[in-house]
């Protein structure tokens, strides 16, 4: 005798609901979109290239595309999930609509998107999404900006694909992300042989981003921090001419290593974490005195840290007596070297930036031409402003800060079922699963968001 039991011997399943809809908390996405001007802005920038008056509006063709980023998708065929759902998205365009509106943002359009995001940045920013800015002892607010570069695989022949110094075929795109909220001001496209200290790409990004700031923000102090790609003297210059300051990783060469080494031990600091305790295996201090930096701009500092290597951890030739050593370039002023290491290695935060733009669609880019692909980058990086300002706007608490899957599962991926009543649309959210509490208290904050005016 077979016993049966189990879910599946015990499930009956039948293909007749009404009115249900999935990926109900993305329409949280689109409705920030539009409450932060964005999609008004996007539809102006667009305007040149809609030719006649046609089904569906250009700009809110790219806001459902980068909706469709930031909930998951990875090509332009998952549009459809949103397409699908006319209820909850509108009438979405199809995939050939779609990418003719891509194929229409040629160079000067896409500047035109890039000033209309600033735009809506700039509104986002006053109704409360401004990224939490560091205030200096006796000194300016703080914004910070992160600069890394980062591989993309091609798995067929594409324009500008390369390959690149780890063996790999693809691109390498430069990106820029804001401290605090994980913003994406703007990312260029290079081809995969694309050099890592390359000083004018550098240059060029970090004028697109500060063309991204308010003048709030440009009014304040600004960080630009990098790893050893950013090392660059032509790069430090441009930073101190544009009255940046800047934090970079350094090259640790022999003279430099040799500083590091001969250091007296009354010299070193115990290191600290964010909450101010200190690292118990872990010390800075300065070696500016004893390392020619005359070739640098006037007032460069260079601070070393060594980090006592634990068992099991990977050794380097760079290593030293059981430390492993590193040093970064910096013009902050300052007698608190815990304080200036901390802030360098907020740096590392980028990474996750970067991790969460390849699971936004830059993972694999998905057209053939150089040109479309950009655009793509630039929707991958608009999906992630979406995301930062539905979390700063809408979500409370912790929720900010979760990561990006753990968004989507609790959040933007709830199920519903839609009603009307009264010509009223109603979402009805599952009344058992944990986090329909949050959403609905998300959808309540954005409808009491001021709507755009002009």
């Amino acid at each position: 005798m077979v016993k049966r039991d189990g879910l599946v011997e015990k499930l009956t399943v039948t293909a007749d609901g009404t009115g249900l809809v999935g990926h109900a908390g993305s329409a949280l996405l689109a409705g920030v979109a539009d409450r932060v001007g964005l999609t008004r802005a996007l539809s102006g920038a667009m305007a040149s290239t809609r030719e006649r008056r046609s089904a569906h509006d250009p700009g809110v063709v790219l806001r459902d595309l980068a909706v469709m980023l930031a909930d998951g998708g990875e090509c332009l065929a998952d549009i459809g999930a949103q397409r699908d759902q006319p209820d909850l998205f509108g009438n979405v365009a199809s995939d050939s609509t779609a990418f003719r509106v891509i194929d229409s943002v040629e160079e000067q359009c896409l500047a035109r998107l890039r000033a209309a995001v600033a735009v809506a940045r700039a509104r986002a920013w006053k109704l409360g999404a401004r990224p939490q800015r560091r205030v200096e002892q006796d000194g300016p607010e703080l914004t910070v900006l992160d600069l890394d570069a980062t591989l993309t695989t091609a798995y067929s022949q594409k324009d500008e694909a390369k390959g690149n110094f780890k063996g790999g075929y693809g691109h390498h795109p430069l990106l820029c992300y804001l401290d605090g909220t994980g913003e994406a001001p703007v990312g260029i496209l290079r081809p995969g042989n694309a050099g890592s200290n390359t000083a004018g790409d550098h240059q060029l990004v970090l004028d697109l981003a500060l063309s991204q700031l308010d003048l709030q923000a440009l009014d304040g102090e600004i960080l630009v921090r990098a790893d050893g790609a950013g090392s660059t003297h032509e790069l430090t210059v441009y930073c101190r001419e544009g009255r940046m300051r800047f934090s970079f990783g350094f090259d640790l060469s022999e003279p430099v290593r040799d500083a590091i080494i001969n250091m007296p031990e009354a010299a070193w600091v115990k290191a600290i974490r964010t909450d101010g305790s200190e690292r118990e295996h872990s010390w800075v201090c300065e070696i500016t005195d004893r390392v020619d930096l005359s070739p640098w701009p006037q007032g460069s500092r260079l601070i070393a840290r060594r980090t006592k290597l634990k068992e099991g951890d990977q050794q380097s030739f760079a290593d030293h007596d059981g430390y492993r050593l590193a040093v970064f370039l910096t013009d902050q002023p300052g007698d608190d070297l815990p304080r200036l290491d901390l802030t360098h290695r907020g740096h590392a935060r980028i990474e996750d930036r970067i991790r969460q733009a390849k699971d936004c669609g830059l993972q694999n880019l998905p057209f053939r031409s150089f040109a479309h692909n950009q655009v793509w980058l630039w929707l991958v990086q608009l999906a992630q402003d979406l995301v930062a300002w539905t979390g700063q706007l809408c979500l409370a608490e912790q929720a900010r800060a979760w990561e990006l899957k753990r968004l989507r599962y609790r959040l933007l991926h709830q199920s519903g079922q839609i009603a009307r009543h009264a010509r009223r649309t109603i979402l009805r959210l599952a009344r058992d699963w944990p986090w329909q509490g949050q959403l609905a208290a998300a959808f309540q904050r954005l409808q009491a968001l001021p709507a755009p005016t002009g």
